[in-house]
């Protein structure tokens, strides 16, 4: 079990309220976005460990966890506008960032702004959106939607929906998904409408940061774009030994271990 007791909170403030965050450690900063509906708890175990090297800061993305709701639709583009704005509060000349899933997409909208600030870039499980993705975005079905039901079926519901994503024994990670989704029920599938708009191809070009893109055997959903990760932007790629969605919760040492070895130096 890793020991939490590390882990410092606070909020910075932004244009569209506050933006909280978790971190653990000191030194050379390490960010790490968050997949959705999830929010700074899918780092739990893994802040701990990343931070016995560096200060690893995990935000709640704008409009998840702890941060600001504001109203209007979610996009990449405002993710990252929230995001540098933390970046700016926060005092991070230089950093390594990190992204997991939507996250990962986030992390390519802000890598391409802050370029050389960014000083490496992992992209885990992250989606490749082109135009082939943008287009069949409307036979996608809904990932975390549930109708809420008086019986509170609906809690049942949110559950069974990632259960097959979670292994026996997992369950206390599957329970800070619920807990989490139901922060944001009304708008549980945003972040996931938001990486299907995302114009993914216009932005690759403004890296500049040396990259890695990485993914668990099991996900089956992401492990296609590493090729297409590894084409686009010449970077290295590299699957973990084991997982699934929820890699940072269910493999968090190799994945700490993973980043550390990439913030050193690949």
């Amino acid at each position: 079990m890793t020991d939490t007791n590390t882990l410092r909170k606070g909020y910075v403030p932004s244009r569209f309220g506050q933006l909280h965050y978790a971190e653990s450690g000191t030194g050379e900063p390490v960010l790490l976005l968050h997949q959705t509906p999830r929010s700074w708890t899918e780092y739990l175990d893994v802040l701990p460990l990343i931070g016995a090297r560096h200060r690893a800061i995990a935000p709640d993305t704008l409009g998840y966890g702890a941060s600001a709701k504001p109203q209007g639709p979610h996009s990449i583009e405002r993710f990252a506008d929230a995001a540098a704005e933390l970046v700016e509060e926060l005092g991070l000349d230089r950093f390594h960032l990190v992204g997991h899933h939507t996250g990962g997409v986030v992390a390519v909208e802000l890598a391409a702004r802050f370029q050389d600030r960014v000083a490496s870039l992992l992209l885990s499980a992250t989606p490749f959106v082109d135009e082939e993705k943008r287009r069949t975005a409307g036979g996608h079905r809904r990932i975390d939607h549930v109708d809420p039901a008086p019986d509170g079926s609906h809690l049942q519901g949110l559950w069974d929906k990632r259960r097959g994503f979670y292994r026996a024994g997992e369950e206390a990670a599957l329970n800070r998904y619920v807990v989490d989704a139901l922060t944001v029920l009304d708008r549980v599938e945003e972040g996931h409408e938001a990486v299907r708009r995302y114009e993914m191809e216009t932005t690759l070009p403004h890296i500049t940061a040396r990259t890695l893109a990485v993914c668990a055997p099991d996900d089956h959903y992401s492990r296609p774009s590493l090729r297409k990760f590894a084409a686009a932007l010449g970077c290295d790629t590299r699957v973990l030994s084991d997982g699934h969605v929820a890699a940072p919760e269910q493999v968090p040492q190799e994945f700490a271990e993973v980043v550390v070895e990439w913030v050193a130096g690949g």
